[in-house]
Order: structure tokens, then C-alpha cells, then sequence
């Protein structure tokens, strides 16, 4: 039987295998590099013969004040990210999903689901011109009399700017995808929660919502894994020396030790920490969302 499903289905397998070479090749491949870690990493004497120091870097790397804030400013911007982005798609899905003009209601979801496929290269470039001193908001704020803010200038309003612009981007996605769930929801308990006199509301605290919650488990739970990437294209596009003790994140800690100042080993050793604890974290989801949610790949 399974000799006669590979005979129909081999097509399916060589149109899979460019893409399965790809991923060894830039995924797998790669993955030799960690060794730099536990190395003093000299780009003349290669991978292999740079002399091994053990967890020389690792240790650094706890007991360095910059790169424990670095760790820190991570895990509170992507949570917060995690909670605002949660929060804002599921309470905009049930707003929408009382909207009877169909018309409206499609116009509405496209412009919201829009800013998604805006790169973070060229947003961030808006952003700035409108939050810079100088820009439209703060002309605006001068109007009412109010006092500029330094929204890339200052960490705290840094960080606001970033969470607020992250869920204005991607909120769309998400309402999308818990519209689709309420869509399955049968409409004879809603006729029937009529012919009982249900009003709106009610309707939609104990069907809508109830019907709505494993769906949201389930986006939440699997965001967890991700509570280490704090949105490495948003923050490099957006922020500056200014509000590094406050905006600097892993990876573009990462990315100015290890390419700007060459301490490769340095930046190889917080990139592997991060990237064991978040398998870690992505493993312990999944097996929550199987057992709260049962969701299953396969």
C-alpha cells in the first residue's frame, strides 16, 4: 500500500524536494556556525582551528549589565506585543462581526488588513518622518498647545511607539482569522437565541465569544514561542543610540556586536541562547495548545 501511494504521489515529492534542499542549505547547514560561541572566534584561523574557550562568553554574557537589559527589553516588548496584539484582533472581530452592511464591513476589513503587507523597511521610514520633533504629530500637538514628545527619543515613549505601531500593523491579520471562526459558528443558535430574546450583546458574551475561545488559545499559546523576538525589522528601522537602554532588543544587539564590532563570538553566544530557549518555549506551546485547545499539526 505505501509503495503504491509513493507511486501516485512522487510528483507531489519532487516538486517538495527544491524547497526541503533550500531549507538544508540556509537553515541546517548554518547551524555549524554555533561552535563560534564556545570559541575566541578569529575570522583568519576559520571555525575549526579558532582556539576553544568553553563558556567563556556565555558567562560574560550573564554578568554583562548591557546584555541582561538586552534579554530583559526583549521579553517586556514582545509580551506586551503578545497581550496588545491578542487583545486588539479579537475585540475589533467582534465589533466587525456585528456589522450587517456587507459592504462596509469588507471595505473596513481590506483597510485593516492592509498595513500587513507594508515592510517594515518602508514604515518605519514613515513612522519616523511623523513621529521625528519635527514631524506631523508633534506640529499637531503645538497646535493644541501641548508640548512636543520625543516618541523616538525617549525610552518609555519608545517602547509605546513600538507595541501601538506593531499592533496597528497586524491587527488585521488577526481579525481575519477570528471573523473565519465566528463564520463557522451555526446560525441556528443565533436564530434560536432570537426567538428567546436574546439581545446583541448577550448574544455575543455567551455564544459568540465561548465559540471564539480555542481559536484564541490556540494564537496565543503558539505566540508564546515567539516571546524572544521582539520584531527585529521594526525596532533596527525605528530606533537609535538614544533609546538604546530601553529599545535595544537581542537581535539588534546581536547584529551591532557581532557585524559592527566584530565581537563574533560575543554575538554567536546570545544568539544561541535565545534560540535554545526559544525551541524551548515553541515545544512547551505546542504541547499546551494540544492539550488546552487540541491543536495538532499532525
Amino acid at each position: 500500500m505505501k509503495t503504491l501511494n509513493l507511486r501516485k504521489t512522487w510528483p507531489l515529492h519532487v516538486f517538495l524536494l527544491p524547497s526541503v534542499l533550500l531549507l538544508i542549505l540556509f537553515n541546517y547547514i548554518p547551524m555549524v556556525g554555533f561552535m563560534i560561541g564556545f570559541e575566541d572566534f578569529k575570522p583568519w584561523l576559520g571555525i575549526f582551528k579558532s582556539p576553544f574557550v568553553g563558556l567563556k562568553h556565555f558567562k560574560f554574557m550573564f554578568h554583562d549589565p548591557v546584555a541582561l537589559q538586552v534579554i530583559w527589553n526583549t521579553l517586556l516588548i514582545a509580551v506586551l506585543k503578545i497581550i496588545a496584539g491578542s487583545i486588539a484582533p479579537f475585540a475589533f472581530a467582534l465589533l466587525l462581526n456585528e456589522v450587517r452592511m456587507m459592504l462596509f464591513k469588507r471595505t473596513v476589513q481590506s483597510l485593516v488588513y492592509l498595513p500587513h503587507f507594508i515592510n517594515w523597511v518602508i514604515l518605519g521610514g514613515i513612522l519616523t518622518d511623523i513621529l521625528s520633533t519635527n514631524g506631523l504629530i508633534n506640529q499637531f500637538l503645538g497646535w493644541l498647545g501641548v508640548n512636543n514628545v520625543d516618541f523616538l527619543q525617549s525610552g518609555n515613549w519608545f517602547r509605546a511607539t513600538l507595541i501601538i505601531s506593531d499592533v496597528w500593523k497586524e491587527f488585521g491579520f488577526g481579525t481575519i482569522l477570528y471573523l473565519a471562526a465566528m463564520a463557522g459558528i451555526n446560525p441556528n443558535m443565533y436564530e434560536a437565541a432570537d426567538i428567546d430574546g436574546a439581545n446583541n450583546f448577550q448574544k455575543a458574551i455567551y455564544m459568540t465569544i465561548p465559540a471564539v475561545i480555542p481559536i484564541a488559545i490556540v494564537l496565543v499559546t503558539l505566540s508564546l514561542g515567539n516571546i524572544l523576538n521582539a520584531g527585529f525589522d521594526q525596532v533596527f528601522n525605528m530606533y537609535n543610540p538614544l533609546v538604546y537602554p530601553k529599545g535595544d532588543i537581542i537581535d539588534t544587539y546581536v547584529y551591532r556586536v557581532g557585524l559592527q564590532q566584530g565581537s563574533f563570538s560575543l554575538a554567536t553566544a546570545v544568539g544561541f541562547f535565545k534560540s535554545v530557549i526559544g525551541f524551548i518555549l515553541i515545544a512547551t506551546t505546542y504541547r499546551l495548545a494540544a492539550k488546552y485547545a487540541n491543536y495538532r499539526i499532525f
